[in-house]
């Protein structure tokens, strides 16, 4: 639906009482330009194709979205980014971006500066590195500048934040009259900064924080803000419950139409600078969805997963049969970062527990093996699975 944004048109009004007509300002529409939020599942990729062709890709889903990403991409046509924007170094942003990495020339990344020890945030590194690609860590008031009037503007960006989320780049890109917030997973305390320093955030168009969780969107936030649409990426029957219900209302009373990738699929909208239209059905479920309990995923009750603690980084499975099971061949997965730790050949003896430890703590010893010292488990949700030598998922731990 096309959405004409003021009253822009060239008018001539005689004013009674007066012989001269009076004119009004008015801005002629532009080429277009288009933002296509990619459907990823639960994650984030935005992309951005300037008029003149110049393009932006604002992160890339997880890791193994990145396929995804770049069969998109080369659709578009696209075979070289002027510059690659990682939010922040949560697997649901950058693990998709290994894959564009190896696939698609770069000019510029732009990082969050945020240091993580996940496997995947080191592989990007890394790939960055090797391919010799301009990187840069910007601050609030950076501008990158795709053409004449086409301006992306940092809002927000803390590599010293004690939290990912805390330091998400935040964009806003205008292009005459039509403008788009780009929020990554930034929470409350961004938004109440941002209020506070009295900073612009107006827009056209928001991305809501964080895949409409709770943590972010505030309602005085969302007034400010004030947007005619909203754009919700997040995967269909995710364990967080995203979308959740609040934000929707929030969203609703400021009269925000509401669109989700989950539902709709990839989001593209175009704009001439006046006008914009969204290339999507509006958002019409409810939100709330709940977790799936580790029975309900297990396929086997050989071996299973029983336990994940996040935060100290330990995982163990048992062997509830009543035959000893060699594992040999068997993986353990973090969905989240794609991360694997390949089990030794050992066999696991009826009704024992095997516990799989990482992190700085991470030790091998009686009944426990050591997968490596480097941080491994998003304390902010994560899943675990267990692939047997088959390569059949045979427990899952939400």
């Amino acid at each position: 639906m096309k959405k004409l944004i003021g009253l822009l048109m060239f008018t001539l009004l005689v004013v009674a009482g007066c012989t001269e007509p009076v004119e009004e300002t008015y801005e002629a529409p532009l080429k277009e330009m288009t933002v296509h939020f990619i459907d990823v599942g639960q994650g984030d990729s935005i992309f951005i194709e300037a008029p003149n062709g110049k393009t932006m890709l604002i992160d890339g889903g997880v890791k193994g979205a990145g396929k995804e990403v770049v069969a998109y991409l080369k659709a578009q046509g696209v075979n070289r980014l002027d510059y690659v924007v990682a939010t922040h170094p949560d697997a649901d942003h950058i693990g998709g971006l290994i894959s564009v990495l190896n696939s698609i020339s770069i000019k510029e990344f732009i990082d969050s500066g945020k240091v993580h020890t996940s496997q995947t945030y080191e592989e990007m590194l890394s790939l960055i590195q090797a391919k010799n690609i301009k990187f840069t860590i910007p601050k609030a008031g950076d501008e990158f500048q795709l053409e004449d009037n086409l301006i992306i503007e940092v809002l927000a960006a803390d590599e010293t934040a004690s939290d990912n989320n805390d330091a998400s780049i935040v964009l806003r890109a205008e292009y005459q009259n039509i403008s788009f917030l780009l929020m990554g997973d930034a929470d409350h305390g961004v938004e109440q900064e941002l209020l506070q320093k009295g900073t612009d955030v107006q827009a056209t168009i928001l991305k809501a924080g964080h895949h409409g969780s709770n943590t972010s969107s505030s309602p005085k936030f969302v007034e400010a803000v004030s947007p005619l649409a909203t754009i919700l990426s997040y995967g269909q029957d995710n364990k967080y419950g995203h979308p959740h219900a609040e934000v929707i209302d929030i969203l609703k009373n400021v009269n925000s139409e509401i669109y989700s990738t989950a539902e709709a699929g990839t989001i593209v909208i175009t704009t001439d600078g006046v006008t914009y239209d969204i290339g999507a059905p509006q958002w019409t479920g409810v939100g709330a969805t709940s977790s799936i309990p580790a029975s309900a995923s297990t396929k086997s009750g050989k071996v299973e997963l029983i336990s994940k603690d996040l935060y100290e980084e330990i995982v163990v499975i048992q062997n509830s049969s009543n035959q000893s099971v060699n594992l040999e061949g068997w993986k353990l997965i973090s969905v989240e970062g794609n991360q694997v730790f390949d089990f030794p050949d050992m066999n696991l003896a009826p009704g024992k527990k095997l516990s799989i430890t990482s992190g700085l703590d991470a030790k091998a010893g009686a009944g426990t093996l050591e997968w490596t010292k480097r941080q491994i488990w998003l304390n902010s949700g994560d899943a675990a699975q267990l692939v047997n030598v088959k390569g059949e998922v045979v427990s899952e731990l939400q």
